[in-house]
């Protein structure tokens, strides 16, 4: 759900034009809130809870991106950035807590891979695609070639690189290490992923800080034919003051976690009625939940010619699912002794 910081500013300023379309769609689905959780109290049928809670999230972590938005448009550049990246993918972090709590590391592993191919795929093809068909040069030269800034690109793709290796190595350790003794081999994994995790945490505050004070101007630069960033953008405006948007994060938070907690429990009886696996309904659908919003402001943002907004969008995201979420939720594991580690299902990796 986040965005890389220094585009932050830009995002928010276009999501604010955006609100008079986008916002009210969304807020059409709000009606499914307290349905969901009436739903889940009164123990409907899992098909029932499921969609409806599924439906539920989506509106709610609109509010949540707003609310974030909002408290951190009057810190400034640095400190807001710094906010949006703590609660950028807040949907994906509570649902999987949720999960987490409930010992259903399956779910969690599916759950941070589906967003991360989410948010690479689906979200930035969309505005690829998209883009590349409404600015297509046609036979009279109109039209523009797309470009985005390569800075940003090479760096992403590092840590992205960088973040694969940290999946794929415990998974095949796992896969080739003795299995006559299974008790000590998944410890011994259990370990290395734990290690593994704070690295990828003090990595990701060394990449907050390249972003946000060292090399900050790499990812502000223009690209090809475009101006840069900071002339598009204007300096948006809060709507709200701090504390009603703080207060509106913490409610939104509470109504999440109600709906994520319904929405995990069912996920069992949808896959046992369905016939399919944990996994491929975490893997697919879940991801959908928490990036709604952001996958239509990338899709505008190419329609419009701005590919450095519709990358960002999809690639933070990605980045910030791979570097702090998901080693977070490995050390939360630790605290809570449920035993949840980076040595994801190989079938699923591949």
């Amino acid at each position: 759900m986040s965005v890389p910081t220094a585009v932050l500013l830009t995002v928010v300023s276009e999501q604010s034009r955006l609100g008079d379309i986008g916002a009210d769609y969304v807020n059409v689905l709000l009606p499914f809130v307290p349905l969901g959780i009436i739903a889940g109290v009164l123990g409907w049928s899992p098909a029932a809870v499921f969609s409806l809670n599924f439906i539920a999230i989506i509106p709610l972590a609109g509010v949540l991106s707003f609310a974030t938005e909002e408290i951190s448009i009057p810190l400034g550049e640095t400190l807001g950035g710094l906010l949006n990246a703590t609660f950028g993918n807040a949907v994906e972090l509570i649902v999987s807590i949720v999960a987490l709590k409930k010992n259903q590391i399956e779910v969690v592993q599916s759950s941070m891979l589906g967003s991360i191919l989410s948010n690479l795929l689906l979200v930035m093809g969309s505005s690829f695609l998209l883009g590349g068909l409404v600015n297509m040069k046609d036979d009279s030269g109109n039209g523009t070639q797309q470009t985005f800034t390569s800075a940003m690109a090479q760096t992403t793709c590092s840590l992205l690189a960088l973040s694969a290796a940290s999946m794929i190595i415990p998974a095949t350790l796992y896969s080739i290490l003795d299995s006559s003794d299974q008790h000590g081999k998944t410890e011994s994994i259990l370990w290395h992923s734990r290690g593994t995790a704070i690295i990828l945490l003090i990595l990701y505050a060394l990449y907050l800080c390249f972003q946000l004070r060292t090399h900050k101007n790499l990812f502000s630069e223009g690209s090809g034919g475009t101006s840069s960033l900071d002339e598009e953008a204007d300096e948006p405006e809060s709507v709200m003051s701090p504390w009603s948007a703080t207060a509106v994060l913490v409610a939104m938070t509470v109504v999440i976690s109600f709906c994520a907690d319904y929405l995990v429990g069912s996920i069992d009886s949808i896959a046992k009625d369905a016939h399919t696996s944990k996994s491929f309904i975490v893997l697919i659908l879940t991801p959908i939940v928490g990036n709604a919003a952001e996958h239509a402001t990338a899709c505008v943002m190419a329609v419009r010619n701005k590919m450095d907004l519709a990358t960002g969008v999809a690639i933070g995201s990605s980045i910030q699912i791979a570097l702090l979420v998901t080693p977070l939720l490995v050390v939360l594991g630790w605290a809570i002794n449920v035993p949840m580690g980076l040595n994801f299902n190989i079938r699923v990796l591949s």
